[in-house]
């Protein structure tokens, strides 16, 4: 399988990308403000809208010590195509040597308590240090990638990080992402072309089946409405309520 090249009118491609790019200068607009790619499909898009645009975001990642090589491979082609415009966040290596030796190297397939321990760790301690003092934060959330994002907004104020956070494909559609990365000649992960519409750490990512949710193969062992790493979850927590109401409906 081959990432996809959707027929989408390009009248509704061009009033996607404005919309995305009159909430990035929105963001653009509240200094300092950061975007976090994790330089999958969507993350590209931004990317390349930051770029292109000239728009005052910085961009950084996490670096989790367990990134896939093709994760390693977009980033080189991002670099060379867009300049080192990406600074990279690592985990503190005596945080992640306790947890090693507290779980075991793959614990977290053993409980979801360990997974979110790892994630704490490898993602969560460093998107802290990369978004203190920021005013607003760019990601690259679709409200159609999973159960725990179908109410995102556009724009909301995290209470916790009291920072503004942007969300400029909130509503773009997955045919529409790759419509974008096909008319721009965008770079992109390698593993979308074998069934991986959603990348995270090597060990936590799996391909998907026809059919399947596109998040399906992020910490797949797990129930659905508990497969987020807490980057994006408010109040420390996804509602299973909103799960079960979706799978009634």
């Amino acid at each position: 399988m081959t990432a996809p090249t959707p027929n989408i009118d390009l009248a509704i491609l061009d009033a996607r990308e404005a919309s995305a790019l009159a909430t990035l200068r929105a963001a653009a607009a509240e200094q300092p403000a950061v975007f976090s790619t994790s330089f999958g499909a969507e993350d590209m898009v931004i990317l390349d809208l930051i770029a292109r645009h000239g728009l005052d975001i910085a961009s950084f990642t996490l670096d989790t010590g367990r990134l896939n090589e093709e994760t390693y491979a977009v980033m080189q082609a991002a670099e060379a195509r867009y300049g080192k415009v990406v600074f990279t966040h690592f985990p503190d290596a005596a945080a992640v040597a306790a947890l090693v030796a507290k779980n075991g190297i793959n614990g977290f397939y053993d409980s979801v308590d360990n997974r979110k321990e790892c994630c704490g760790v490898r993602k969560m301690q460093p998107l802290a240090k990369a978004l203190a003092g920021k005013k607003a934060w760019v990601t690259g959330l679709r409200a159609a990638q999973s159960v725990t994002r179908t109410d995102t907004p556009a724009r909301e104020f995290d209470d916790a990080r009291q920072l503004t956070k942007f969300n400029p494909l909130v509503d773009w559609s997955e045919a529409e992402v790759w419509a974008y990365i096909r008319r721009h000649d965008v770079p992109y992960n390698a593993l979308h072309d074998r069934f991986f519409p959603s990348i995270g750490c090597a060990p936590c990512t799996r391909s998907i089946t026809p059919g399947e949710d596109v998040r399906a193969g992020r910490w797949w062992w797990e129930n659905p409405e508990s497969k987020e790493c807490g980057l994006h979850v408010k109040d420390g927590q996804v509602s299973p309520l909103k799960f079960k109401a979706k799978e009634s409906a």
